[in-house]
């Protein structure tokens, strides 16, 4: 049980800025992965990118200021 003591520990120190910002390039990536003409594997990949984006920044924007 202290294991899991120490990890809701450790997320309540997590700041929303940095999470919003890895957040926001991942949905910049997915859709520049999206865009391209040139590989089929970035054009596979992009919408899993994108989806993973927009998830973490759902979660990132309950976290405190």
């Amino acid at each position: 049980m202290r294991r899991g003591a120490a990890w809701l520990a450790r997320l309540a120190r997590f700041r929303r800025g940095p999470w919003e910002m890895l957040a926001s390039i991942l949905i910049g990536a997915g859709v520049l992965m999206l865009m391209q003409p040139f590989a089929l594997a970035l054009y596979t990949w992009s919408f899993v990118v994108t989806l993973a984006g927009t998830v973490l920044f759902i979660a990132a924007s309950h976290f405190p200021e």
